[in-house]
């Protein structure tokens, strides 16, 4: 009876596991280009630094109908897109341009996805998994991840954190620039995170202490390729 009722548990979680990896999957993706040097959220802010960038995956577009209406004419009424892009603005001109190219494109989906994107790549990136990173990261980006996690490693380092949780998630640009799709997120939210060294003690941040983080993710996808997936291109610190 004990048997069957583990065997029942494991299978439960294994189930919950493919889900959020299937989800996380049709957010993200990956590119190929010049990349810059990873942010690490784990290192003290500095708001002057916006040259530390990462690159991470994004969402793709599914076979479900979007919930906008794309405009293919010249001179169509451009969607609604209600509290995300006030009407008229650059954002929701850049929206429409990426849903003319894309009708199954659907931005409350990709925040969503971006959501569960952005808490498992800092959580895998504070616990030095490489093994969940190297699936979500293009290689150049995938390199800068664990050059900075083998830095750590020979300083005999550790990084403990505990994601709180994330209080909000905006789309604050968005556009199309030759084939690419590009959506750029403002992400905040709460983390406890403490570097230690090899004897335990705390060398930077706080055991205890909750600190807010703001990041600046950009997601990008190429609309002339068959693949569907988002992928985030370059995160920062905002000010």
């Amino acid at each position: 009876m004990k048997s069957d009722v583990f065997d029942l548990t494991t299978i439960i979680f294994m189930a919950i596991a493919v889900v959020i990896l299937l989800k996380l999957w049709r957010v993200l993706g990956q590119r190929t280009g010049d990349e810059r040097p990873p942010y690490d959220p784990y290192s003290p802010r500095d708001a002057a630094n916006d040259d530390n960038v990462v690159t991470l995956p994004g969402v793709g577009k599914t076979d479900a109908p979007s919930a906008y209406t794309p405009d293919l004419t010249t001179g169509g009424e451009d969607p609604d897109w209600g509290a995300i892009a006030p009407k008229g603005s650059p954002l929701a001109e850049g929206l429409t341009a990426i849903l003319n190219r894309d009708p199954g494109f659907d931005p409350e989906t990709f925040l969503e996805g971006g959501a569960v994107a952005y808490e498992m790549i800092v959580t895998a990136f504070a616990q030095g998994g490489r093994e969940q990173l190297q699936p979500l990261l293009i290689p150049a980006v995938y390199d800068g991840f664990s050059s900075v996690i083998t830095e750590r490693e020979s300083r005999d380092e550790t990084v403990s954190s505990t994601f709180v949780g994330i209080d909000d998630a905006t789309i604050v640009e968005a556009g199309v620039k030759g084939s690419m799709a590009r959506l750029t997120v403002k992400f905040r939210s709460k983390l406890i995170s403490a570097t230690l060294d090899g004897a335990g003690e705390v060398t930077e941040g706080d055991l205890k202490k909750i600190r807010e983080v703001t990041d600046i993710w950009t997601f990008e996808r190429d609309l002339n390729t068959q693949d569907p997936n988002w992928r985030l291109a370059a995160t920062e610190a905002a000010n």
